[in-house]
């Protein structure tokens, strides 16, 4: 949706982001690099821009949910399949398709039910409980209703954790790590949840 309103091209894009020049492609940079050109306007032709935009770059904010899903879906899709920890999601959801696991597809209320369960966090190798802990942590302390004051290092732990943890460097990631500074206070009230 976002990409439609700035007049981006929809899928499989280079340059997907608005406020900069992320290379999507560029995996060995990802974890590397963490200035990218700044994205100046969106100007149509110019790196995936198809159309005018029809919302100033200003006034876009990733909500919490988003960016929930997608940290959720970067830390199922590293869990190896024949270890514990996946199964044990494989058997606490079988009305989950097979597909959905393993692309980490989950909603919001089976996140919060995997964030309370403790016998999933003891399926976990030490690796796994790190970033599965900096991902909670982020989500009740940051993500939530409420910004702790100590939110940019939950966010750094989570970067951390999840880059040890061989996670891919999603647009998500990439928002919270280099563009931390464009969450507004009350970002859990702009939640969809």
């Amino acid at each position: 949706m976002v990409n439609f309103l700035l007049g981006q091209q929809s899928r499989f894009t280079k340059y997907p982001y608005f406020l900069c020049y992320w290379d999507s492609r560029d995996r060995n940079q990802h974890w590397i690099r963490e200035k990218w050109p700044p994205r100046e306007c969106l100007k149509v032709g110019d790196k995936n821009v198809i159309n005018n935009p029809l919302v100033h770059t200003n006034r876009i904010i990733l909500s919490s949910l988003h960016i929930k899903l997608g940290l959720m879906k970067q830390f199922i899709k590293v869990l190896d399949r024949d270890r514990y920890c996946f199964k044990y999601i494989r058997n606490y959801f079988p009305e989950i398709t097979e597909e959905k696991k393993k692309a980490g597809v989950f909603e919001g209320p089976q996140i919060r039910k995997l964030l309370r369960n403790n016998s999933f966090k003891d399926s976990m190798n030490e690796e796994e409980k790190r970033a599965w802990q900096a991902f909670s942590n982020v989500v009740s302390n940051f993500l939530g209703n409420k910004k702790a004051s100590n939110y940019k290092e939950l966010v750094t732990e989570l970067i951390d954790s999840y880059h040890a943890l061989g996670c891919n460097m999603s647009i998500k990631i990439h928002y919270l790590r280099d563009h931390l500074d464009r969450f507004p206070d009350n970002l859990g009230n702009m939640s969809e949840e």
